[in-house]
């Protein structure tokens, strides 16, 4: 039988195609460290473009469409690489060209806490790592609450403690409103407020007796800083359409996702 000048055209473009894709080498997808819509554990706030929050911005809400049907960044960095300290007691990967150093903690931890810095190869801050942090309440009167928005949240496997305002320890990024919205990741088990207003938000985890309470982020904890006051290495922003698509669409946060997400805490 005589195939027809189309069947055979149609035959031939199909045969140079599977001849094309198997001399390509297979490329690995990077991995996505962001909420999906298959799973309905994570929730990602959303911000529309007018700069409203939608009302799934809780850190422990559960996943709907409108939070996590949006495409989502992924982790760019080719090579990665595992800090852990002298001790073992953390541990963590990060890009190849970034830095972590161990530096002196803070005045006033526990006996035995570790401080590790996280830098970009130009010195550029982007998050530290502190353990055997004293435990701390803050007063909040109800005139001074913000609204806050969680635009990004993603359970994460670490040890905490559970109780009254906590929650299983999620990675967050967050932004509360001042004069500007102010953003920040972090590591947290710790409800930021009732009706998503809050006078600061906690990147802070409360940890078992033997490490305390510990932190991974760009800053401890968030707030609507003054017009005098140093924002950095906080984010602030314009809208919170721009906080979301630091989140959603940039690759900085996507390494940083990653880096928050691989992090080990021995108890």
């Amino acid at each position: 039988m005589k195939r027809a000048p189309a069947a055979r055209t149609m035959l031939a473009t199909a045969v140079a195609a599977a001849v094309l894709a198997g001399c390509s080498a297979p490329s690995a997808p990077a991995p996505a460290w962001t909420a999906q819509p298959e799973d309905p554990a994570v929730t990602q706030g959303t911000a529309s473009p007018d700069g409203t929050a939608s009302p799934e911005g809780t850190e422990a809400a559960s996943a709907s469409p409108s939070a996590t049907d949006t495409a989502r960044p992924v982790a760019t960095a080719a090579v990665w690489k595992t800090f852990a300290d002298a001790g073992r007691k953390v541990s963590f990967d990060l890009p190849q060209d970034w830095i972590a150093q161990s530096v002196p903690p803070a005045a006033g931890t526990l006996p035995g806490a570790l401080k590790i810095e996280v830098k970009k190869p130009d010195g550029t801050f982007m998050a530290a790592l502190q353990t055997g942090l004293p435990a701390s309440a803050v007063d909040c009167p109800e005139g001074s609450r913000k609204p806050y928005t969680v635009i990004s949240s993603v359970p994460v496997d670490l040890p905490a403690l559970s109780g009254e305002a906590t929650i299983p320890p999620r990675v967050v990024f967050r932004v509360i409103q001042g004069y500007r919205y102010f953003g920040s990741y972090g590591i947290t088990n710790v409800v930021g407020g009732a009706g998503n207003l809050a006078c600061e938000l906690r990147n802070t985890v409360r940890g078992p007796a033997a490490i305390g309470d510990y932190s991974f982020g760009d800053v401890p904890v968030l707030k609507a800083y003054a017009t005098d006051e140093l924002v950095a290495p906080a984010k602030a922003f314009d809208t919170l359409a721009q906080a979301a698509a630091y989140a959603n669409e940039g690759t900085e946060f996507a390494n940083v996702q990653r880096m928050l997400m691989s992090l080990k805490v021995s108890p």
